[in-house]
């Protein structure tokens, strides 16, 4: 599959298909006349690729986890330990950003925002 068919599969511009290429994300041989030629299952990959990114992943971290995940026949216990952690990141950046409300709050209550806080206790 040339990269028009596969940008136009999946919904996505030759740039950015390019750029996952570049990333090492995904992979096709090049033609006689400098064509790239992507395997049909790449349409798949990047449909994996961009789900990925709509729950979080970088996609520094889609590229370090995918080779695994897509070389396995029951991927399921690795997915399944990759959406654990992303959770918990998640519960922890939301724990720190809740600190960090709490403290906005408190300075844009006080009557000079930046002067170092009292510590509680």
């Amino acid at each position: 599959m040339q990269i028009g068919e596969l940008a136009q599969a999946c919904g996505l511009s030759r740039e950015a298909l390019r750029f996952y290429e570049k990333q090492g994300l995904i992979g096709a041989r090049r033609l006689a006349n400098g064509y790239r030629d992507y395997p049909d299952e790449t349409a798949m990959l990047v449909h994996y690729i961009r789900t990925a990114q709509q729950l979080g992943f970088t996609l520094a971290e889609i590229g370090q986890r995918l080779p695994r995940l897509w070389e396995q026949a029951d991927a399921g216990p690795l997915l399944a330990a990759a959406l654990q952690e992303k959770l918990a990141d998640i519960d922890a950046r939301i724990v720190a950003l809740s600190a960090l409300r709490q403290d906005l709050a408190t300075r844009l209550a006080s009557a000079c925002p930046l002067q170092p806080q009292q510590a509680s206790g």
